[in-house]
């Protein structure tokens, strides 16, 4: 079975599969044994990531596109330009970045749901480079996607409980 992850065509590149191919997502035997360990670990947190995403679609009426570039694009960065603005006690970062929100979201005619495609294509382009140093998709999303967002937050976090002392 094949989940469907972003526009038919980018699934297809995205699962490393040529059209009309019935090469697996991942070729194990071709994988070292610290390679399947990474893949055993990086699997389970992809597909929570991607499950909850999938789920938060389904009940807002959203494309899975349109989720992943909400959370990753305006929630999650602008909850690091508020925390960033709180902790250096002036509110200049969260403002840009809304104006920069807005201005990238409404900028042209292009649909909401057209600019998140594009948006996710860009995304993904950017995740499949990483092969170039061995990471796979999946590897390349759960690091730069949860991973990096994880330990931003920690940090953050951490500098406005310091603060707070």
């Amino acid at each position: 079975m094949k989940i469907q992850i972003g526009t038919p065509n980018l699934n297809d590149r995205l699962l490393g599969m040529a059209k009309h191919s019935s090469k697996p997502i991942i070729e194990w035997d071709s994988l070292s044994k610290w390679e399947i360990g990474v893949m055993v670990v990086m699997l389970p947190v992809f597909a929570i990531v991607a499950g909850l995403e999938h789920i938060i679609a389904k009940l807002t009426g959203a494309t899975y596109n349109e989720v992943n570039i909400i959370v990753y694009y305006l929630l999650i960065s602008l909850s690091w330009a508020s925390m960033v603005d709180y902790i250096t006690m002036m509110p200049f970062l969260t403002p840009m970045y809304i104006i920069a929100c807005v201005i990238f979201l409404w900028k042209d005619q292009m649909k909401f749901r057209d600019r998140c495609n594009w948006a996710f294509d860009k995304s993904v382009e950017f995740l499949l480079w990483f092969k170039k140093i061995g990471w796979n998709y999946v590897v390349s999303s759960v690091i730069i996607c949860v991973v990096v967002p994880v330990l931003i937050y920690v940090e953050l976090i951490w500098a406005i409980i310091k603060l707070e002392k």
